[in-house]
């Protein structure tokens, strides 16, 4: 995923002017972020299929059969997503999603506040408490740092809610 989002970045970035280190066009930054990810993600890729596996040469937490005499050995799983917690992947995609589809129409303070909120079901056990304070502390970082350091003009709340 990462190669392919590094990929795409750096692409689409070479539509626009680079020019050099010195005199950074709008397309050098996206460009070398773009083959960051990229490299980073191939890294990732390599190491998987490169790494050891661990004492007793399974991965952890596979199922274990019974041999002849009754001594148990650990056999892999072999199946790539076996491990894989699918809660977490879609609470934060959805999340993801969610403040994309939304900061345009509901604003940028609802929005981040609704992520926060669909990121936090990614995790058993959350105290709700715990969240919603969470939430005004990240929705009030992202105005103070993108609408009053950066000055962007983000709307604050959106056409959806009359703003």
């Amino acid at each position: 995923m990462f190669v392919v989002l590094g990929a795409a970045f750096a692409v689409g970035a070479l539509g626009y002017e680079l020019g050099d280190l010195l005199d950074m066009g709008p397309g050098y930054v996206p460009l070398v972020l773009g083959l960051v990810l990229a490299l980073l993600g191939a890294i990732c890729v390599v190491k998987a299929y490169v790494a050891p596996d661990t004492p007793g040469g399974t991965s952890p937490g596979t199922p274990s059969s019974e041999e002849d005499d009754g001594a148990a050995v650990d056999q892999p799983d072999l199946r790539p997503l076996a491990g894989l917690e699918w809660r977490p992947v879609v609470a934060i995609a959805g999340a993801i999603v969610f403040f994309a589809l939304t900061v345009d129409g509901l604003g940028v303070i609802p929005s981040t506040f609704g992520a926060v909120l669909l990121a936090a079901l990614a995790r058993d056990g959350v105290s709700w408490r715990r969240t919603l304070v969470i939430a005004v502390g990240l929705t009030a970082l992202c105005w103070a740092v993108f609408v009053l350091a950066l000055q962007l003009r983000l709307p604050l709340f959106g056409d959806w809610l009359g703003g």
